[in-house]
């Protein structure tokens, strides 16, 4: 069995592939920028920010032709974006629940 520290480094690998695939794209980019809110010109700051890589794996697996042509492109198995999500730092099913 693989160490976190593998595992998100292995993590961080496909989610900064998927942010490479997204920004390569004249579609997905301004989606993705109108989602986050974030400014096109401001990507490179908020990506050194917890829970940025994370956001990025979410928005490839909420669409799943976009999921799937990134896997394609990538050579990811697609049930590996998943699993590099949750061993991202705010990409865990681990949420605070407030009562």
């Amino acid at each position: 069995m693989a160490n976190a520290a593998s595992m998100r480094e292995e993590a961080e690998t496909i989610a900064v592939k998927a942010l490479g695939f997204v920004a390569a794209d004249p579609e997905l980019l301004p989606r993705f920028l109108a989602i986050t809110g974030i400014e096109a010109s401001a990507i490179r700051r908020a990506a050194a920010e917890p829970g940025f890589l994370a956001g990025v794996l979410q928005f490839i697996l909420a669409h799943e032709p976009t999921l799937l042509r990134f896997a394609e492109e990538s050579g990811t198995p697609p049930a590996s974006v998943g699993k590099a999500l949750r061993a991202l730092p705010l990409g865990g099913d681990d949420h605070e629940h407030s009562i």
